[in-house]
């Protein structure tokens, strides 16, 4: 019967692994606005001897969300996208059996033999492309640059009318005219 030994990890590398999920959530806190990063916005100081003003914090709010919409933005391009379709295996098949019978009819003996296997590999491959030829597919990527800076890609099935330059709004994925 054997024995198995456990080995433990040296404290260094579960010392460096503790140290790396740390640094990670701090990265991850500070990217999110969690906590303070290099581009926190601290208040400033009322001058000596005077009282700080009264600030009315929702009503700032919701003056800059007025102002910027988030949904809002414009179209920066416009692209179409040819998508080779995958083959299925059926183009493949329906290849190599019309290749292995064109084969089948060249020569006699084993030059009939090879023949019939070139044809049917060969109608294979030919097979498969053609298929990925008939399956391909058409979609249109539109680029749109969000007020806020943010820049989002949607994908439509169908030719859009949208042009570079129009203003749209971007709801649940959908683009929508917002003039």
């Amino acid at each position: 019967m054997e024995t198995q030994t456990s080995k433990t990890l040296h404290p260094l590398i579960w010392l460096a692994g503790v140290a790396l999920i740390v640094f990670c959530g701090a990265g991850v806190a500070a990217m999110m606005g969690w906590i303070g990063g290099p581009s926190a916005k601290t208040a400033e100081p009322a001058p000596i001897g005077q009282a700080r003003p009264a600030e009315k914090p929702h009503a700032a709010v919701k003056a800059r969300v007025a102002a910027l919409c988030l949904e809002c933005g414009i179209v920066q391009s416009v692209h179409e996208v040819d998508t080779k379709g995958a083959g299925s295996g059926v183009g493949a098949v329906g290849g190599a059996v019309v290749g292995g019978v064109l084969g089948h009819q060249v020569g006699d003996g084993d030059g009939q033999k090879i023949a019939t296997v070139v044809g049917a590999v060969g109608g294979a491959v030919l097979g498969n492309e053609a298929e990925k030829q008939v399956r391909h597919t058409k979609t249109y990527e539109i680029t749109v640059r969000f007020d806020d800076g943010a820049i989002r890609m949607i994908t439509e099935p169908t030719a859009p009318s949208w042009h570079v330059g129009d203003k749209v709004k971007v709801v649940n994925g959908f683009i929508h005219d917002n003039s």
